[in-house]
């Protein structure tokens, strides 16, 4: 069996925050209403975080400062206090500034970093090699502006939501250390209304995920990460992969590069895809079996990044036709290959094993079904007692994590591998930085078939592009590099940070995408997460609006 290992989505920052912190925790939802100063760092919480903006909303209104730290000037920024617009992949240049003004003016808390972290001598070393001047050029962002941000930082609790986009880069889990190590020098670790919010595994740890997933039966595997999936399809020879079974997912519009992922796809012999929809990844399947959707069959859900609800979701409606829900796809495979015996439970059984660890809680599958909501036994504040799941017991700024699994474990000095500090030939060429935003309507590539406004490529660009190019809205215009390219329509962007382009993703080869023909396959600097938005291309008019 070859198992897939990482993660495209927020792989790079979950490891990080587990070798600074010893696992990836955030505060509740309702701590907001304790910070006195808010930062939200490179999370579009008006697509992707709805329930937080409601809260932004009203911690403005009880005079509460919010910061937002990104590229691109969208609906969150236009809420906010103050609006920084960062240079793609250079945040971590922007947290050693905050930093280096932090000591300069004294605002650390030296109470913390002296009882409480380990390695903060490595940081202070590295931070005397880079000159605020130098950081200034890295992010286009200003001392002034620096120095505002250590301000406000110093003056906690000051709470800082991290996103997912700036840690799909070559430096990556760094670039998230680097913010974590702001966080904690400052004092915001462990208090009310501070954080370094990211991931929140505490609610993924609720459930008996061995129960379901029987891990010990597992005898011979071998793992790939998520990221490399088309090379290693393509490169196995011991065993070679002669069998691709697809479910909960649209690799050939979702992976990056995409070219190399269908030209791993057509080398298998027997690809099977459990879907809805006929999806790009469904088209090139030699068999599609039709499942059910979510109102069609009963199961629990839960949150992995913001709040800490278990949902009850009832069975609504019988599916259509032929379509299955998935474990009953499995259970009968199971049937088949002669180990039925280990999927012999109804879906009661199945949920109340996930949910045996919640007993001595009070929560039951009975109770679930009765109240449809129920708040999961997790802390509001982690990290108040200062009790890390390091090895050392304590905040890492040199993590002993990373030395176990072969790395250096100090924070670095990285630049994104596609950028004109670490590849100026491949830059000279292809000038501008590709972001790869979550789209407003749709989840990931799910509901393009379903809304007509989204199937068309909208291509938006910074104003300074836009006149480098001649281009303006509603010209017809060609994004490309060496990989791929991607045709659509114009869109001119006010307040993007300069030589930026956003295509968002999920968009179907159906209706010109997808944009990952134009990523890379790389992975991130810890081996754990994608490099999606580390992606130069340039772009042509290909036809004018006019015509």
């Amino acid at each position: 069996m070859t198992e897939l290992v990482g993660s495209l989505c927020w792989g790079a920052g979950i490891e990080a925050q587990t070798w600074d912190f010893g696992n990836a925790y955030s505060h509740a939802p309702e701590d907001i209403d304790n910070s006195r100063h808010i930062v939200i760092w490179g999370r579009n919480v008006a697509r992707t975080n709805m329930h937080l903006l409601e809260r932004l909303l009203a911690a403005k209104k009880r005079g509460a400062t919010i910061t937002v730290i990104d590229p691109l000037f969208g609906p969150t920024a236009r809420i906010a206090d103050r609006y920084v617009c960062v240079k793609p992949g250079m945040d971590a240049f922007l947290a050693m500034g905050i930093m280096k003004e932090l000591l300069r003016l004294g605002l650390e808390d030296r109470v913390f970093i002296e009882r409480h972290t380990v390695g903060f001598h490595d940081v202070e070393q590295l931070l005397q090699t880079i000159s605020l001047k130098e950081i200034e050029r890295y992010t286009g962002i200003s001392r002034h502006m620096i120095t505002e941000l250590a301000q406000l930082y110093g003056d906690r609790p000051t709470a800082t939501y991290l996103g997912l986009g700036m840690q799909r880069y070559a430096n990556g889990g760094n670039t998230i250390r680097w913010i974590d190590a702001l966080v904690a020098v400052s004092g915001n670790v462990g208090i009310p209304g501070g954080g370094a919010n990211f991931g929140n595994l505490q609610v993924s740890e609720c459930f008996d995920k061995a129960a379901l997933t029987l891990p010990d039966r597992k005898t011979v595997s071998r793992t790939w990460t998520m990221m490399k999936q088309a090379e290693e399809i393509l490169r196995a020879d011991d065993p070679p992969i002669e069998m691709i079974i697809v479910t909960c997912g649209n690799p050939l519009a979702q992976v990056p590069n995409t070219n190399r992922m269908k030209k791993a796809f057509a080398s298998v012999e027997t690809v099977v895809v459990f879907e809805q929809f006929m999806t790009d990844t469904a088209a090139a399947a030699d068999y599609v079996l039709p499942v059910a959707a979510s109102f069609e069959e009963e199961d629990a859900y839960c949150s992995s990044m913001y709040h800490a609800y278990l949902n009850y979701g009832p069975k609504l409606i019988d599916p259509p036709g032929e379509a299955k829900p998935d474990l009953w796809i499995w259970t009968e495979l199971a049937k088949r290959l002669g180990f039925g015996d280990a999927f012999a439970y109804t879906r009661d059984q199945f949920l109340a094993m996930a949910l045996r660890p919640l007993e001595r809680y009070g929560i039951t599958l009975e109770r679930l079904k009765t109240e449809h909501r129920v708040l999961l036994p997790v802390d509001p504040v982690p990290w108040h007692d200062r009790r890390f799941h390091t090895p050392s017991g304590k905040y890492e700024f040199t993590s002993a994590t990373a030395r176990q699994k072969g790395k250096d474990g100090r924070l670095q000095m990285m630049y994104p591998a596609e950028s004109e500090e670490a590849n100026p030939l491949l830059a000279a060429k292809y000038p501008y930085r590709l972001l790869t935003i979550h789209p407003l309507r749709s989840n990931h590539s799910q509901h393009y078939p379903l809304i007509p406004a989204l199937q068309a490529v909208r291509i938006e660009v910074a104003a300074d592009v836009a006149t480098e190019k001649g281009l303006i809205d509603g010209d017809q215009a060609r994004v490309y590099n060496g990989r791929g390219s991607v045709e659509g329509t114009v869109k001119v962007l006010d307040g993007a940070h300069p030589g930026t382009i956003n295509i968002d993703e999920g968009q179907w080869g159906a209706f010109g995408g997808p944009v990952n023909v134009l990523t890379s396959d790389l992975e991130s600097d810890n081996g754990c997460g994608s490099t999606i938005y580390d992606c130069l291309v340039n772009i042509e008019k290909t036809m004018s609006k006019a015509n």
